[in-house]
């Protein structure tokens, strides 16, 4: 029979190294050398207990209380502070303006139509003017959102790579085009078919209130609102069409594989997915309308009048009356058009919050853009 094994003095310390024999019928013990790794291996001046029950090699390093992660993050914490205070900066300017013109004035500032601030007795209202501003940009966002969605959807699942990537380059363009541009395009060149389309609709359909009117037409809400429509185009476009992009290719595949068709896949599967980006886009096209200045000044009649009649000659917005008013206003003057600036901002601030409240709805849509 073999030896008895033989073991380390210490079996409850252990060593480095366990000495195992066999018995064999041939009498020999064959001796194998079989390295065993410390549980506990400390190196030389200590070691992590808590590093090694996680199975590492050692504690993580602690984080610097100046490294580069907190140094960004205060940074961009600050970058949004001084936005809210730049926000918050000009409220205070235009509340501090407006209040001496607020005070002077004689009509009801809501519910006015006239706007008569440099006279003895001011009078001013901003109620024609907010109307007008509503209105354009409304019409605006009927006629641009439609186009925007066809030309989003032809470039992001119709058309082929090459023609998709200058199209959508021409498109872009159009956002680089200043307003001025179409505020003299739409005067000179444009105002003569609005023209004879007003005229053609009063003729034959003058029986609907947004129709009627004896004349003239040209410079009224329906040019406006066109060259409007022009120019919000191709933010609507480019963000519908980098969210449409974004709907995952498994949700289009099985919407095919089911037997559905092109359209009914768009339908059904890219639509859905892009209703929050869609919302959002047509929420900034429309801050952009509702601050729009040269243009509309430009091509509106600048009558300030609450009237949903859309082809006579008429029309005024906030912008468009500050940008014709503000070389001939005097101190009061001055104020009432800063008066209805802040009018202006908070109507923008609350359509922006809305865009924003409303993207956040959807997390889904959230997380797959970032």
């Amino acid at each position: 029979m073999g030896d008895t094994p033989d073991r380390s003095a210490n079996a409850g310390t252990g060593g480095s190294r366990v000495t195992t024999s066999h018995a064999r019928s041939a009498g020999a013990a064959l001796s194998v050398d079989v390295p065993v790794t410390p549980a506990n291996p400390a190196p030389d001046g200590g070691g992590d207990d808590a590093g090694d029950r996680m199975g590492g090699g050692g504690a993580l390093p602690r984080r610097s209380a100046f490294g580069a992660e907190r140094v960004f993050r205060n940074l961009t914490l600050a970058a949004g502070v001084v936005v809210l205070g730049i926000i918050l900066a000009i409220a205070i300017f235009l509340v501090a303006k407006a209040v001496p013109a607020l005070n002077a004035n004689t009509a009801n500032f809501f519910t006015f139509e006239g706007w008569f601030p440099n006279e003895a007795d001011p009078r001013f209202g901003i109620g024609a003017l907010a109307f007008g501003t509503v209105l354009t940009s409304i019409l605006a966002l009927l006629l641009a959102v439609p186009v925007a969605l066809g030309i989003a959807l032809y470039l992001s699942h119709y058309a082929p790579r090459r023609l998709g990537t200058v199209l959508g380059f021409l498109i872009d363009l159009l956002a680089a085009v200043p307003s001025v541009v179409f505020g003299l395009w739409g005067r000179d060149y444009f105002y003569g078919p609005v023209r004879d389309l007003s005229g053609w609709l009063n003729r034959y359909f003058g029986w609907i209130p947004i129709f009627g009117g004896d004349g003239p037409f040209g410079r009224s809400i329906l040019l406006g609102s066109l060259v409007l429509a022009i120019m919000v185009l191709p933010i609507i476009t480019s963000l519908s069409r980098e969210v449409f992009r974004q709907t995952p290719t498994a949700n289009e595949e099985a919407a095919l594989a089911l037997g559905a068709t092109k359209w009914e896949m768009i339908r059904t599967a890219v639509l859905p997915y892009g209703r929050p980006g869609v919302i959002g886009a047509t929420m900034l096209g429309l801050g952009r309308a509702l601050g729009e200045t040269i243009a509309l000044a430009m091509t509106l009649g600048i009558v300030s009048k609450i009237s949903f009649n859309i082809i006579e000659n008429g029309g005024n917005t906030v912008a468009a009356n500050i940008a014709n008013s503000f070389g001939e206003a005097n101190d009061v003057g001055r104020g009432a058009l800063i008066a209805s600036g802040l009018v202006l901002f908070s109507i923008t601030l609350i359509v922006n919050i809305t865009a924003r409240a409303v993207i956040y709805r959807r997390r889904e849509f959230t997380e797959s853009a970032a």
